[in-house]
């Protein structure tokens, strides 16, 4: 399976950019209460203030319009708001200046920005993530696809291609659709190690017409952005309807999309209920 945005191959007049985790894959909510949070409590040594982190965690990546954030700005802006509301952690200041100044956040960037510096809070930040990938391996048999996404798939792969588009660790990713047999209807499985969201579609792109052949499907605010910043629809998979968010891709908005009438008035309606489901 090609994993590198210069091994795709355009095949269809029409591309469809699909995010993974929360997504197409039911494993966001899993990862976040069993992976992520409780990672980040064991390796920084914050137990004593366990519950009240786990919350800020959750909220930042979960129930908010910071859902979806990479895992490293997750965690500083995690760290920050918990250290702002008094609670008894560190700061990760040199973890959220990486952050904010690199222009690749994956575990090959920590381990350069590592070895140029050698702050200890940024291999704090590595083995974090590295125990969160293992910890996410070890939840063998607890992830699978929301219902409809691979009817929804092989109903759109008739006639657009299929690009994974994901800042999750690009091993997972591979992973999950091979065991889920979602691979056979996917062009090209993007990774955090691609590069980000926007500067992947920003290279898919460069194979069509129009931005209007185009569209990103996400669950998350950063997938909306991404697909702004490239002038490319926007379709979200509501959180708490997934299910029903995978039915009305394949159908009204597949057809909107072949048809040129994926309008203004539309996507300001998606985006209107994507944004009202994270607002609750």
């Amino acid at each position: 399976m090609k994993q590198r945005v210069e091994e795709f191959e355009k095949r269809h007049e029409y591309l469809v950019c699909v995010d993974s985790d929360g997504c197409a894959m039911d494993t966001m909510d899993i990862k976040h209460f069993h992976c992520f949070g409780p990672r980040a409590v064991d390796v920084f040594g914050i137990e004593s203030v366990n519950d009240e982190f786990l919350k800020i965690w959750n909220e930042i990546n979960l129930f908010s319009m910071t859902r979806g954030i990479n895992r490293f700005k997750g965690l500083a802006l995690s760290f920050d708001i918990a250290h702002e509301k008094g609670l008894d952690v560190p700061e990760l200041a040199h973890v959220k200046k990486w952050t904010e100044e690199s222009d690749e956040l994956s575990k090959p960037s920590l381990q350069r920005e590592i070895e140029k510096t050698g702050e200890e809070e940024l291999k704090l930040a590595l083995e974090w993530s590295d125990r969160v990938n293992q910890c996410i391996e070890g939840l063998s048999g607890e992830d699978h696809p929301f219902d409809g996404v691979k009817e929804g798939l092989a109903e759109l792969s008739k006639v657009a291609d299929i690009a994974i588009v994901s800042s999750a660790n690009g091993e997972a990713v591979y992973n999950e659709w091979t065991k889920h047999d979602l691979a056979p209807y996917v062009e090209v499985m993007l990774g955090q190690e691609a590069g980000s969201k926007a500067y992947c579609i920003s290279q898919l792109k460069k194979h069509y017409d129009s931005e209007n052949q185009i569209v990103m499907v996400g669950d998350a605010p950063g997938d909306l952005v991404a697909a702004q910043q490239n002038g490319v629809h926007y379709y979200p998979i509501v959180v708490g309807k997934e299910a029903e968010s995978w039915e009305r891709l394949k159908t009204e908005a597949k057809d909107k999309l072949v048809n040129d009438d994926f309008d203004e008035d539309y996507q300001e309606q998606l985006i209107k209920e994507f944004k009202d489901a994270l607002s609750k």
